[in-house]
């Protein structure tokens, strides 16, 4: 195999005809992003850094939970704006911090706080926080602490 110098993976996202309208929606979402180029057929974005494609390809696929997006939050205003600006105007809210924006795809809104505990708990204290996120749609930082720190 011939060595590879410089690969780059960019995620594509196949829209029915909205590519250009969800770009911008994310662009407003997320910070330091904007619209790199656009045509009729293709919109190219970044997103906090991240370079997106976003392809009108027409009505014959569809996004599913099977591909997500995962949002590592710092702290409760992180989770509050990512998980209000998808879910609102549409989007929907779906259990363990999963929601789908108005466009269909999905995304996991994600403390690190909450990858933290699960990464440095004790047996006990992964499984009361595990418990917790699986009666959450929305996560709250405050309630995983709260569990985290039950005798």
């Amino acid at each position: 195999m011939s060595q590879l110098t410089k690969t780059t993976i960019k995620p594509c996202l196949w829209f029915d005809n909205q590519a250009k309208e969800a770009a911008a929606f994310y662009c407003s979402v997320f910070p330091n992003s904007s619209i790199i180029s656009t045509s009729e057929i293709l919109v190219e974005f970044d997103l906090n850094g991240m370079i997106f494609t976003g392809l009108n390809g027409g009505p014959q696929f569809k996004f599913t939970e099977a591909i997500s997006f995962q949002i590592i939050c710092e702290n409760q205003d992180e989770v509050d704006h990512f998980w209000n600006a998808f879910t609102l105007n549409g989007g929907e809210e779906s259990m363990c911090s999963w929601c789908k924006d108005k466009y269909g795809l999905s995304w996991q809104i994600i403390p690190r706080r909450f990858t933290e505990m699960m990464s440095t708990g004790t047996p006990d204290q992964i499984q009361r926080v595990t418990e917790a996120m699986l009666k959450m749609k929305k996560p709250v930082i405050s309630d995983f602490e709260n569990v985290f720190r039950t005798c």
